[in-house]
């Protein structure tokens, strides 16, 4: 018989091992969570400074944005597991969001996903909650009687549903895609109906004021 291995040594070695390995990951993922936190935060604020009509703090925090998803980048090919966990890909929706909502308020080319440099999946998400601003933009509009790009915007809203409608892929696939497209058709047509009314109230108001100087 050959020498027994020394199991406790051989034991020891895995230990160590697996420690360095696990620290590394967990320190990837730490660093990885508070980047995309901060895309996050500055997303938000982008949007908001969007809908405020502030649109060069918009495209300042959208610039700041696309330096912290460039920095992201880097975990995808190192740790993967990190990359593709859930929360950064998250983020990346939020930068999405943001980057598409300015570019629509704004009457400005979409920006693609290969330039955002995101995957189909975090694109599509993003713009499956950039319905809920054009919403809010509409809205916004109503309520100051500005009904110039209303229906422009409600045609866009349109035009979103049928792309994310069209993606008939499984669901681990697609990342929960099929939930934002009935959400995305519930927000549309409820735009459709408040700006459908106010149209017809303005043509009615309009009807009466022409009754009145006649």
């Amino acid at each position: 018989m050959g020498n027994i291995p020394d199991r406790k040594t051989e034991l020891g070695e895995i230990a160590e091992f697996s420690q360095g390995n696990f620290a590394e990951i967990h320190s990837a993922r730490e660093e990885a969570l508070n980047i995309s936190r901060s895309v996050v935060r500055n997303s938000a604020n982008g949007i908001r400074a969007t809908h405020r009509k502030e649109f060069d703090q918009a495209h300042q925090l959208l610039s700041e944005v696309q330096k912290l998803v460039k920095d992201i980048g880097r975990f995808k090919d190192s740790y993967p597991n990190v990359y593709y966990g859930g929360y950064v890909e998250d983020a990346l929706k939020e930068y999405v969001e943001l980057a598409t909502t300015l570019a629509f308020i704004e009457g400005k080319t979409l920006p693609m996903p290969h330039e955002l440099q995101v995957g189909a999946g975090p694109y599509l998400a993003g713009l499956a909650d950039t319905v809920g601003e054009l919403r809010r933009h509409i809205l916004d509009s109503l309520r100051h009687n500005d009904f110039t790009r209303c229906e422009e915007l409600l045609d866009a809203m349109d035009e979103i549903y049928s792309v994310l409608a069209s993606m008939d892929f499984p669901e681990a696939v697609t990342r929960g895609l099929r939930r934002s497209t009935d959400m995305v058709r519930g927000t549309m047509e409820r735009t459709r109906g408040d700006l459908t009314l106010s149209l017809r109230q303005r043509h009615l108001e309009s009807k009466l004021l022409e009754l009145q100087d006649s």
